[in-house]
């Protein structure tokens, strides 16, 4: 995790959400389980009070616990109790303040979404697909084969609907890449890879692009005021920003035929 570059001074505007570190929480009432998910990197338990309240517990791709995180049902207010040794501690902390982030923030016009994402001629364009598809490899072929493109983020950029624009931000949250920049730029596309032995491009429909966003998008769909508006957002977003389908072999060609589709 990479914050720094993301610091600013306090003022009086809301807090979007507080995380308090507390070793010694321990809830007084466990929570209904919910159900258990799994990426490449992480492990997250799921648990619902009678009040409400969500307790999630944290642990890494091998399953070693981690973090203890109480939060209230807007994830505003939270705790959370740490465990493990300093790079054990550090990653639960890490995706704490990300997933508070990511659901605080989901029902006023902001998305985190998995993606990487480039900049080009003033405009971001983002990689979706399931990890593995070949987002950072298509990322890294723009930016040695289209001139001019940069690097946004690798993993999770954030995504806002900001009146008449679509803007794409940088954030603390890049995978294994570091690349923690707090910049951002108006959408130019979102493009859906997909490896295949050729390389073809086309527009997505609606439907497709729905799913291809909200498949992507940080979302808890038995929360109704996560979901509902993660989808109200997305609606926002596609009536302003088109979305692509890449099949395609991991080479140059394949970079320059979406550069030229979707940038051109």
């Amino acid at each position: 995790m990479s914050s720094s570059v993301f610091a600013v001074e306090p003022d009086n505007r809301p807090l979007l959400f507080d995380l308090t570190v507390d070793d010694s929480f321990c809830p007084e009432d466990r929570g209904k389980e919910i159900g258990v998910f799994n990426n490449e990197v992480a492990c997250y338990r799921f648990l619902q009070t009678e009040n409400g309240d969500y307790q999630i517990i944290i642990a890494d791709a091998d399953h070693r616990p981690c973090g203890l995180m109480q939060t209230n049902s807007t994830f505003s207010h939270s705790r959370i109790s740490l465990s493990g040794p300093t790079e054990l501690r550090r990653f639960g902390l890490n995706n704490a303040l990300m997933m508070m982030y990511a659901f605080a923030s989901s029902d006023k016009g902001t998305l985190l979404m998995h993606s990487s994402v480039v900049c080009n001629s003033g405009k971001g364009f983002l990689f979706l697909g399931k990890s593995g598809t070949g987002k950072s490899t298509h990322s890294q072929l723009w930016m040695k084969h289209v001139q001019g493109t940069e690097l946004l983020n690798d993993d999770n950029p954030v995504v806002r609907v900001m009146g008449k624009e679509i803007r794409v931000y940088g954030s603390p949250w890049s995978g294994k890449t570091d690349c923690y920049r707090n910049e951002h730029a108006i959408v130019g596309a979102f493009l859906q890879l997909q490896q295949a032995p050729y390389n073809h491009i086309r527009r997505q429909t609606t439907i497709e692009t729905f799913a291809s966003l909200l498949s992507s998008s940080s979302v808890m769909k038995w929360d109704k005021r996560v979901y509902g508006g993660v989808c109200d957002s997305i609606k926002l977003i596609m009536e302003r920003v088109q979305g692509f389908m890449l099949q395609c072999r991991p080479d140059k060609e394949a970079a320059l035929l979406s550069h030229k589709t979707i940038a051109g």
